[in-house]
């Protein structure tokens, strides 16, 4: 039995569904993306779950226990916030026992519950300062803090690093994970970044127009997109259908493959067995540190996207540039077929 099921829920708000027959099961000790655009479902189907939400049909169970209709106080789960919600007028210290005072846990037992959730997210040295006193990253780890105490069945987070600069945003996905295994607790996370999703995440659950578009491991989703909205959204790629793909694969398919899957070759390379080589023009190179990337044209007139990494030192790479004749080449095995 999971943890969490989800079972056909369904949301909407007005004429807008938010959450369409969504069905889902959630492992004890996972952490689990809910990705997608704003307005996809991601966040509603994460405020059902804390009870914030009422679903109009469907079912949350946690533990096997029916929580569909309990209020958010009596549910085994907490919620952390983009905005963190810390009381100003506290320490950090008193921020994070606040949740165990309304439980009414003897105070010398709650400094000391307090006093380890803050050293668990690296902050002891920070126990008696106020929230204004705190960098943005500082007062998420006290916010997750707060929230851990408690022990929770379930974690929720909903963008928690929203509001970080990039280089603390990436600081800050290297430590929720860190904590989230420690801890043991399962971490049911909301973002519409990519990039955190493949980085955090155990599996990644893509939302589309309020419907589960695909689940599974990053590595499933990324190489091997199940609709072509996955593909799309989940990194670059070239998706070939209809004509492009009866003129590059001389078959009629919908197909995706990733732009550094693929690579360029000169126009005298012959391939070998299991590569697909097009006859193609440059269009535009653009190195862009790590990665050359090239929009090349076939001869067919379909267009491509290929990126390659700049690994030999500077100067010594073999580039391409505007008009050049190539050849575009990948092996067969790394076209993901998309059902139709």
């Amino acid at each position: 039995m999971a943890l969490v099921e989800l079972r056909n829920l369904h949301k909407t708000f007005g004429s807008v569904t938010a959450a369409a027959d969504v069905t889902l099961d959630i492992e004890s000790g996972e952490f689990i993306t809910l990705l997608g655009p704003s307005g996809s479902g991601k966040t509603t189907v994460l405020r059902m779950i804390a009870g914030f939400e009422t679903p109009d049909s469907g079912s949350i169970h946690l533990s096997g226990a029916d929580i569909t209709q309990m209020p958010p106080f009596d549910r085994d789960v907490n919620t952390v916030f983009q905005d963190y919600a810390l009381f100003p007028h506290m320490t950090a210290q008193e921020n994070v026992e606040y949740g165990l005072r309304t439980r009414k846990v003897p105070k010398l037992q709650r400094a000391a519950q307090a006093r380890e959730a803050i050293a668990s997210v690296k902050l002891a040295h920070a126990a008696d300062r106020l929230p204004h006193q705190l960098s943005g990253g500082q007062r998420q780890r006290i916010a997750l803090a707060r929230a851990l105490v408690l022990r929770p069945k379930v974690l929720l987070l909903d963008e928690p690093l929203g509001a970080l600069d990039r280089q603390l945003r990436e600081e800050m996905q290297v430590e929720l994970k860190t904590i989230q295994r420690e801890a043991g607790i399962t971490f049911i996370f909301v973002t519409h970044d990519q990039d955190e999703a493949m980085r955090m995440s155990d599996r990644i659950v893509i939302f589309n127009e309020g419907r589960v578009e695909q689940v599974g491991t990053p590595e499933q989703v990324y190489e091997r997109p199940a609709t072509r909205f996955v593909a799309g959204f989940l990194g670059a790629a070239n998706i070939l259908d209809g004509e492009a793909a009866r003129k590059v694969l001389g078959r009629p398919a919908t197909v995706s493959i990733r732009p550094e899957r693929m690579r360029l070759q000169p126009s005298t390379y012959t391939a070998s067995g299991g590569e697909t080589a097009v006859a193609a023009t440059v269009r535009e190179a653009a190195f862009v540190g790590a990665n050359t990337v090239y929009v090349v044209d076939t001869d067919d007139g379909v267009r491509l996207s290929i990126s390659r990494t700049n690994t030999q030192s500077p100067g010594q790479d073999q580039r391409f540039v505007a008009g050049d004749r190539v050849l575009a080449v990948w092996q067969q095995s790394h076209l993901a077929e998309i059902p139709a």
